[in-house]
């Protein structure tokens, strides 16, 4: 029999409702990562001086999402207990919750793009001036740390999204492979010799094997992270090569 807290302090409620939110963060990964993302908007609202309207509008959306991961634990949760054997119905209501989510998480994607491009386009043009100005050892640097951070990030929300691994261990995709193909595709197209090129993308292999080896991954972890990388990377060198 669940305990009678109709005669519970406001305090001790508000401490089953923190510890509720504690439990959900402890033991659910999508809700860590929609928590590392909502702090990192809350910090670009902050460094682009948003206004009051928009920062209310990112508040609301921010919660929506938090709120929604957090009834679909609830759900989780309740459905386990009531169903501890797998069952279709029990599926469905996972999937609906999970669905919620989802749906929450998009609206949120498309009103921060709508809230923060503007902000982002004035840095652009201040960034095209300055990749302009370097020469062109420099602007490769500045290349290749750009595209392995953006498949680092990827690598993490590719691993929320299949809710399993860390960033560069265990999960979908392989992070070590994404990250050695990358660097293997990034020199391809800073050097036109042949055996370098050979070299690299030979360690980028060597390292995406041992990953089975070590049975961190399965091959098809390891296929996608190579895929991922080398395309991410290529698509981004291809990309500033235009532009530039």
């Amino acid at each position: 029999m669940l305990p009678d807290r109709t005669a519970d302090t406001l305090i001790e409620k508000l401490n089953y409702a923190i510890e509720g939110i504690i439990y959900a963060a402890r033991t659910q990964k999508n809700f860590r990562f929609h928590l590392g993302a909502a702090a990192l908007v809350l910090l670009a609202s902050a460094i682009f001086s948003v206004s009051k309207g928009e920062l209310i509008i990112v508040l609301l959306v921010v919660s929506l999402v938090l709120i929604a991961e957090l009834f679909n634990t609830a759900i989780e949760e309740l459905v386990n207990m009531i169903s501890p054997q797998a069952n279709a119905k029990a599926k469905i209501t996972k999937d609906i919750a999970a669905g919620a989510v989802l749906l929450s998480a998009v609206v949120a994607i498309a009103i921060g793009c709508l809230i923060f491009i503007p902000y982002l386009i004035s840095p652009a043009f201040k960034a095209a001036g300055f990749l302009h100005s370097l020469n062109s050892c420099e602007q490769a640097a500045y290349i290749t740390l750009f595209s392995l951070l953006v498949v680092i990030i990827l690598i993490v929300i590719s691993k929320a999204i299949f809710g399993k691994g860390e960033p560069l261990h265990g999960g979908m995709p392989s992070g070590h492979s994404a990250v050695a193909f990358s660097i293997g595709t990034a020199i391809a197209f800073l050097t036109s010799n042949a055996l370098i090129i050979a070299l690299v993308f030979v360690l980028a292999i060597m390292v995406s094997h041992s990953r089975l080896l070590l049975k961190i991954h399965t091959r098809r972890e390891v296929v996608v992270g190579a895929v991922l990388g080398s395309l991410v990377t290529a698509s981004i060198f291809i990309l500033f090569r235009w532009c530039f």
